[in-house]
């Protein structure tokens, strides 16, 4: 092996500088988040305990949305009445997660439901409008006459045949 070679192939491993490990593909390290750091020694002073068998967590919003977090970890302290709820929410509509949270909804909810209702009774109105003039134009007007191209395709093929007999 000639010397270019082996310092071309040296400088593509090294991926720090001069003096580092020579690896072949740069690690990162996934650190914890702070966050969870700096909480963790304020929730042991509210003596927090796990609940389980919590499935969903679901927050109504104002605005309508609702933030949903499945599976989460939740934490209660009944002394200080905090709740702590680990996880992935995402926010999502009421539409999407209807039939399981009507038991969760509260009076304020049910204003949005009313609205979503609503919603709902004038687009399916709508698009019944809208569907039954389509109904009507289901079955396409028929267009020319059929009977008159075959004539004419008739007419092209015996001056084909004409001209196929003169040669």
């Amino acid at each position: 092996m000639c010397a270019d070679k082996l310092n071309q192939m040296v400088s593509n491993v090294r991926i720090g500088g001069k003096g580092t490990p020579r690896r072949k593909a740069k690690r990162v390290s996934h650190t914890t988040v702070v966050e969870d750091k700096k909480l963790a020694p304020t929730l042991k002073k509210l003596n927090v305990s796990a609940l389980s068998n919590i499935e969903e967590v679901n927050f109504f919003r104002e605005d309508g949305k609702i933030i949903h977090f499945k599976a989460p970890r939740v934490q209660a302290s009944n002394d200080a009445n905090t709740f702590v709820i680990s996880g992935k929410g995402k926010e999502k509509d009421m539409a999407e997660l209807l039939p399981n949270i009507l038991t969760q909804m509260g009076p304020e909810s049910m204003a949005n439901l009313k609205r979503l209702a609503e919603a709902y009774q004038q687009a399916q109105t709508e698009g019944g409008a809208e569907a039954g003039a389509e109904g009507e134009e289901d079955i396409p007007d028929l267009v020319g006459d059929f009977e008159a191209e075959e004539k004419a395709e008739a007419e092209i093929e015996e001056v084909k045949e004409e001209a196929a007999k003169e040669e």
